[in-house]
């Protein structure tokens, strides 16, 4: 659903499993693979090596919650050209299909050596997700993991600002961010006077 919702991509196939991914190449070749690293069936890297093994050059992104250094140099090596960490929002991976297009379309001879970082720059050095005025990274990181702990009744803005430090107000800006970035909903709750109490829930998934 993400990929169809940015121009210029087509989504070829989803597969489920490693021996799926080589059936479904077999069958029909594709520019650019969103390949999960933990797969049913053995590790997504082994599918790469793989695939590099029998001459496929299909890009690929990884899209995993694989966070080990090593893991990200190997697939590197191999060949990915964007890991995309879960949980993400649409922007997150439309950001990273835009630049991976525009890095297929550059063509022709460099002119020099600033016009290769050029090229490079785009696909290496994705610009970080810009966020409201007022709210800063550190802090939506620390109520994103107060948000993501909570129950599954979800949590207030009171709650979380006392989780993180933060005043009431503050944390609920930090929220409302989540809920219109969609990685978030808000639901009200009535309590024993009569006046909802707004509260939020991470989006499975998100």
């Amino acid at each position: 659903m993400y990929v169809e919702r940015v121009p210029g991509f087509v989504v070829a196939g989803t597969v489920h499993s490693g021996a799926e991914a080589r059936r479904h190449l077999d069958r029909e070749p594709v520019d650019l693979l969103l390949l999960d690293l933990y797969l049913p069936d053995g590790h997504g890297l082994a599918l790469l090596r793989s695939l590099r093994a029998a001459g496929r050059s299909t890009d690929v992104i990884a899209v995993t919650s694989a966070r080990d250094l090593t893991v990200v140099r190997e697939g590197v090596s191999l060949g990915v050209v964007q890991h995309v960490l879960k949980p993400f929002a649409f922007p997150t991976l439309r950001e990273r299909l835009v630049r991976y297009a525009e890095f297929r379309t550059a063509a022709g001879e460099a002119s020099g050596q600033e016009e290769v970082d050029r090229a490079l720059s785009v696909l290496r050095a994705p610009s970080p997700a810009s966020l409201p005025k007022g709210l800063s990274g550190p802090t939506l990181e620390a109520v994103t993991r107060v948000l993501r702990d909570a129950d599954g009744n979800g949590i207030t803005a009171l709650s979380a600002g006392e989780a993180v430090g933060t005043s009431r107000i503050t944390a609920r800006r930090y929220l409302e961010h989540l809920v219109d970035t969609g990685r978030a909903e808000r639901r009200p709750q009535y309590g024993q006077v009569g006046r909802p109490e707004l509260y939020y829930r991470w989006v499975s998934g998100s």
